[in-house]
């Protein structure tokens, strides 16, 4: 997503009922953020070591304490969602009562989609099913390198990137968007905290949830942007012989951060409509040679089987904890990614929210559940099944240029099938453009949460905002590479899921509160009543 993303798709100054003033910057937040991650990235610039080894034993605390907390809140932020979806709430429009949807369909889901997943979908497209086949997850009891142990891989698979971390963006986008288009509020987490703290949602306890979705935000992100520098550097190793090492990911780190800020200061033309558009559709360009390319017949057969068997499943894969599993597989896999869902929550769900102006709560809810799971299915159907299929015939041995790196995973794959060099470069220019676009979008909601809402933050805050991600993103490289990345993203989602969870209380109250809604209750109520008291209350 670009920077002018937001304010090119044309964000108007009102919403609901009142005007939104333009906020000024909170001098208070916008200082206690930027020092906080300032000195992590000198922690980790003098003393990487140090800042491993401590993240590391808070990890460990926190996955013995509260890994069962992101398994409980990511199964609620789901069956919230479709109780929502199915519920009379479904009729209440995200802005006016006669407000339209401000994109098409086709628009509204790649800008989507776009927006949620990103660089992940690169990264872990081949690498995930690949490592789950070679070391099957301990509670599927599956032999490696066997037709269960696919099984499970591609069902593990979808079940970290399908329903879960999208219940988690459609909870978080449903609120911002309610608060911004049907109340009138400003474009920041706190501003959804109304009904549970009145006026303070602008003061002291608003700051506070403001600062944490900052923290979320700038960790989470960092995390998307130091795996596309992992794997950039791998694609050019591959393609063009240049020894990957550190210092060339810290280039590449550098190099796109530089494109980013000149994107923040000079725009891109039709934003991140056109971005948006432009990266899903080399996507759908990448996967649909690798369809034809590969093992099209197999690819056909997974499609059916990795779906019933993730539906089937899907129940115990979301209750399973550390109780009765390895904790170190569920920290290094669900807890990971349930944690990065949540630390990217604030971002996307402001995204999702601002282009699903004049969609009812069902439409909104159907739309960001439905379609960008059912993409990651066909996503990770023909890249993951194609190299597991791959693997089991012999063709090519992926798992073990997986072991060596995650990051090589997709381009050991793309070598395998004909045009192995055009294919691993489009791939490159993709994970460039998701490094850019989600540093751009994710900079210009740290510069809305620092500025108490503003739609259009000053350039110069976007830019230091961005400028401090791609810094957050070489330290933690320096301080332990993929592990380290996945350490602060589980940490830093740690309070932010408990505001999640408060969140939730607060949709509830304000829906249950919508004059649509009690009209609608009033209706239902009236339709067991005698007619003449039914039609004194409206039928």
């Amino acid at each position: 997503m670009a920077r002018c993303g937001l304010t090119a798709l044309g964000w108007p100054a009102q919403y609901g009922d009142r005007m939104v003033e333009k906020p000024s910057i909170d001098r208070i937040v916008v200082g206690v953020s930027m020092t906080v991650v300032l000195a992590v990235v000198a922690w980790g610039a003098l003393s990487s070591d140090t800042l491993n080894d401590v993240s590391g034993s808070a990890l460990r605390w926190c996955i013995s304490t509260f890994g069962w907390l992101f398994v409980v809140a990511a199964d609620a932020f789901l069956v919230l969602a479709v109780l929502l979806a199915v519920s009379r709430y479904g009729k209440i429009p995200l802005g006016k009562d006669t407000d339209e949807p401000e994109f098409s369909t086709l628009a509204w889901v790649a800008m989507m989609f776009s927006a949620g997943m990103g660089i992940g979908l690169m990264f872990y497209a081949v690498a995930e099913p690949l490592s789950h086949y070679a070391s099957p997850p301990p509670a599927s009891g599956a032999a490696p390198l066997t037709g269960p142990a696919a099984d499970a891989a591609m069902r593990y698979t979808l079940f970290h990137w399908c329903l879960h971390p999208w219940a988690i963006y459609a909870v978080t986008g449903l609120a911002l968007a309610y608060a911004t288009f049907r109340k009138g509020r400003g474009n920041r987490v706190s501003a959804a905290f109304t009904p549970l703290l009145g006026d303070r949602a602008d003061r002291g306890p608003g700051r506070a949830i403001d600062l944490i979705a900052i923290f979320a935000t700038v960790f989470g992100s960092a995390t998307s942007l130091g795996l596309g520098a992992l794997q950039v550097a791998a694609g050019l190793n591959i393609v063009a012989g240049v020894q990957d090492s550190t210092t060339l990911e810290l280039v590449i780190i550098g190099s796109l951060t530089a494109a980013f800020v000149v994107s923040a200061f000079s725009g891109v033309h039709k934003g991140v409509k056109w971005l948006s558009t432009a990266n899903v559709g080399l996507a759908v360009v990448l996967a649909a040679f690798v369809f034809l390319a590969g093992p099209t017949v197999y690819i056909l057969d997974v499609l059916p089987a990795s779906a019933g068997s993730y539906l089937d499943d899907l129940l115990r894969m979301s209750t399973r904890t550390g109780a009765f599993s390895d904790p170190s597989w569920l920290s290094g896999w669900t807890i990971f990614y349930w944690a990065w869902w949540i630390s990217w929550a604030p971002f996307v769900g402001t995204f999702i929210a601002r282009i699903s102006r004049g969609r009812t709560v069902r439409q909104f809810l159907i739309g960001v559940l439905l379609v960008p799971s059912g993409a990651s299915l066909v996503w990770f159907s023909i890249m993951g099944g194609s190299a597991l299929r791959l693997q089991a015939q012999g063709t090519a041995d992926l798992v073990s240029e997986t072991k060596k790196g995650a990051e090589q995973a997709l381009f050991s794959l793309l070598g395998a099938l004909p045009l192995g060099t055009i294919t691993s470069v489009i791939a490159m220019v993709l994970v460039a453009l998701y490094f850019i676009t989600g540093a751009d979008s994710a900079s210009l909601v740290l510069g809305s949460l620092s500025s108490r809402g503003s739609l259009r933050p000053p350039s110069a805050l976007v830019v230091a905002w961005g400028i401090l991600i791609g810094s957050v993103a070489a330290v933690l490289l320096l301080a332990g590479g993929l592990e380290a990345l996945k350490q602060a993203t589980i940490l830093v989602a740690l309070p932010f899921v408990l505001v999640m969870l408060a969140l939730c209380v607060a949709l509830l109250r304000e829906l249950r509160e919508d004059p649509m809604a009690a009209k609608g209750a009033r209706r239902t109520k009236a339709h067991g009543l005698p007619d003449a008291v039914r039609a004194t209350v409206g039928d």
